[in-house]
């Protein structure tokens, strides 16, 4: 069983930056790949990006391409903490950001794949 907690969420301007972090807490939290996901006012939930556990300290990690080149994905050594940084962020970045958790080291991350999820943290980028 493992506990997801998002926050770092907020009203930022188009252009500013946010970091968002995820606090892991279970047993075995160490065989979980982590992801961030979004969803958009009336929109499906979307993958991010993606971490894996293992190589440690090498965690393979990738991020959409929406939000390539902006996005980054870190993971604590303890790998009970899962950093999402933002940069540039536009308007179309708006959404609830959750993070969730897949059994398995390596980094797979898809929606309905995901075993475990936080509540999310809401993140508006406004002028």
């Amino acid at each position: 069983q493992l506990q997801l907690v998002e926050s770092g969420g907020g009203l930022v301007q188009p252009g500013r930056s946010l970091r968002l972090s995820c606090a892991v807490s279970g047993i075995g939290l160490g065989n979980y790949a982590i992801g961030w996901f979004r969803q958009a006012p009336g929109e499906g939930r979307e993958v991010v990006a993606c971490i894996s556990s293992n190589n440690f300290p090498d965690f393979t990690s990738w991020v959409a391409a929406p939000v390539k080149g902006r996005f980054a994905i870190s993971r604590t050594n303890a790998k009970d903490t899962v950093y999402l940084q933002m940069n540039s962020l536009e308007p179309s970045d708006t959404g609830v950001y959750f993070c969730a958790a897949k059994y398995g080291t390596g980094d797979v991350c898809f929606v309905s794949g995901m075993g475990y999820w936080g509540k999310g943290t809401l993140v508006t980028v406004s002028v």
